[in-house]
């Protein structure tokens, strides 16, 4: 499907010529491209042109197939039908890498810089600088060739500095001065400005001109729709693994594009996601954040404030980058706040300081279980009660093996755990019922306040049930919960939603049950600015 799929102005023609009216040479073409993994079609008869001297827009929801386009653009994986052409000329097998690279360069939201590395020995990793089939490196000649890249495309960085050093800005510099110093003049920029502070996003989209000024093909994925009309020639829309609409960004007005992205509204009650009805009043605030800002890679803060009560779930939404598994971070004193304080139960939490926050009543479910949820090697009943050693010890520190089994079993049971027995080690567990083991090591010491960041990823459906249950009981037995998820479907079980774009509360939902399609648009930056509030009003 191609075209203005919402009946508006746009120019539903492929683009044949950059901006100003002059035939251009088309650097990277998708042409009716269709990729399948197992039942999903991602992406259906898809095709795209960004020509030289053009900066071309991609936008769509959360899998809406911009990623799998990409990966096909890169020749990281083929395409069941169809085809990709790069400088027009046809792509070169999946298994030479050096052509591909010649030809298209990715700049992704997480930073490909290796940070051991100075910013010279980056621009040319993995490349010869002394002649082809020479086993020696020439450093000098390596450092004068990065130098004349960044001078060439006026980029300020200090070729001899260690990569460790440097910005997320000045990362994405040395990606951009890598493809460019091989030959690339087609680069696509995945999600640049997910990480950027506000100056930094403006020196980008002058960098962004000035390549595209010098003759570089630009494909522009973002979810943030004011800068597709400030720096893009051309956008095109995926849908469901669609092409919906393609034109000139001059032609396309805001209402239409927001229009193809989210599609025709199914009938009312298909757009709604049930959640919970609290009839009674919250108790005490247990948790309290006011005027929080940090500057992280994962996702800086901005003045964020906000409170959970007991029995009350407060859902933080927010797309990667927008700073809510930030905000959670911070709360649980895994990094340290530049401003603002973080107040549980009464008592003001030093920053980055884990041991305090969890002796005040905190429980912690985090994002990667594998990295920070549980110890591998260790049984289940181990992993359940690492939280609660103090009270299951007798004299001198000993543990009863007697009270860790029965509280282990009945942490098992509440969270439908199946395992061999509990000293089977939680790595040879499901990946569902390795997360039921991480929220039951949370739950364990009954703490007041539940920090729990997106506990369904990557479990099926019967685990995510079981999760979402032992969640929701204990915030009916008076448990204050943060759920920072990106899941719509984990938002059956709060009270009140909060929005996040670009490091800033952007919206409020405290009616349930919540409109999908309004949860869609203001995630996506797309409601207007002001507060969000009563959506089924």
């Amino acid at each position: 499907m191609q075209g203005n799929s919402t009946g508006g102005p746009a120019d539903s023609r492929l683009p044949g010529a950059a901006s100003g009216g002059a035939t251009a040479e088309a650097v990277g073409e998708a042409e009716a491209v269709s990729k399948t993994f197992g039942e999903t079609r991602a992406l259906i008869d898809v095709s795209l042109k960004v020509v030289s001297g053009e900066c071309h827009g991609l936008v769509g929801r959360n899998g809406a197939g911009k990623s799998t386009l990409v990966t096909l653009l890169t020749g990281l994986a083929r395409p069941d039908r169809g085809s990709i052409r790069l400088g027009g000329q046809p792509a070169p097998s999946l298994a030479d890498r050096g052509a591909w690279l010649a030809k298209v360069a990715c700049v992704y939201q997480k930073s490909m810089v290796v940070p051991p590395l100075t910013v010279a020995e980056n621009v040319f990793l993995n490349r010869p600088t002394n002649g082809e089939h020479s086993p020696f490196v020439n450093w000098r000649r390596m450092r004068s060739r990065a130098h004349d890249v960044m001078l060439e495309w006026g980029f300020d960085v200090d070729v001899d500095q260690g990569a460790e050093r440097l910005t997320v800005e000045q990362r994405q510099i040395v990606e951009i001065a890598r493809a460019l110093s091989i030959g690339a003049r087609f680069l696509i920029l995945d999600e640049p400005t997910a990480s950027l502070e506000k100056a930094a996003v403006e020196r980008l989209f002058e960098r962004v001109k000035r390549l595209r000024d010098g003759g570089v093909g630009i494909l522009y994925i973002s979810h943030h729709l004011e800068e597709i009309y400030e720096i893009c020639d051309r956008v095109s829309v995926l849908r469901d693994g669609e092409l919906v609409l393609s034109g000139r960004v001059e032609d396309i007005n805001q209402a239409n594009l927001v229009a193809s992205m989210i599609g025709s509204a199914p009938p009312r009650r298909a757009t709604e996601i049930e959640a919970v009805r609290k009839t009674g009043k919250p108790g005490e605030r247990r948790l309290e954040v006011s005027h929080l800002s940090v500057q992280s890679r994962s996702g800086s803060v901005d003045d964020v404030s906000l409170d959970v009560r007991a029995g009350e779930c407060l859902g933080l939404l927010g797309l990667e980058g927008s700073g809510s598994s930030t905000v959670a971070d911070a709360v649980v004193g895994l990094i340290r706040h530049a401003a603002g304080t973080v107040v549980v139960n009464g008592k003001a939490v030093p920053p980055g300081k884990v041991d305090a926050v969890l002796h005040l009543g905190v429980g912690y479910v985090p994002q990667d279980r594998h990295a920070r949820g549980f110890a591998p090697q260790l049984g289940v009943g181990e992993n359940l009660t690492l939280t609660i050693l103090e009270r299951i010890s007798r004299a001198l520190g000993l543990v009863s093996f007697d009270q860790r089994d029965r509280n282990a079993q009945e942490q098992a049971k509440k969270l439908q755990i199946v395992a061999r027995s509990l000293d089977q080690p939680v790595a040879s567990l499901s990946g569902g019922n390795q997360q039921k083991v991480v929220v039951g090591r949370a739950l364990a010491p009954d703490p007041s306040v539940l920090v729990v960041v997106n506990p369904t990823v990557g479990v099926d459906v019967a685990s995510k049930e079981a999760l979402l249950d032992a969640v929701g009981r204990a915030r009916d037995e008076g448990m204050a919960v943060l759920l920072v998820s990106d899941d719509f479907e984990d938002l059956r079980i709060c009270t009140r939603l909060l929005v996040m774009v670009r490091g800033r509360i952007a919206g409020e939902f405290d009616r349930p049950p919540w409109d999908r399609q309004r949860l869609i648009a203001a995630v996506e930056g797309l409601e207007p600015a002001g507060m969000v509030k009563d959506v089924d009003g």
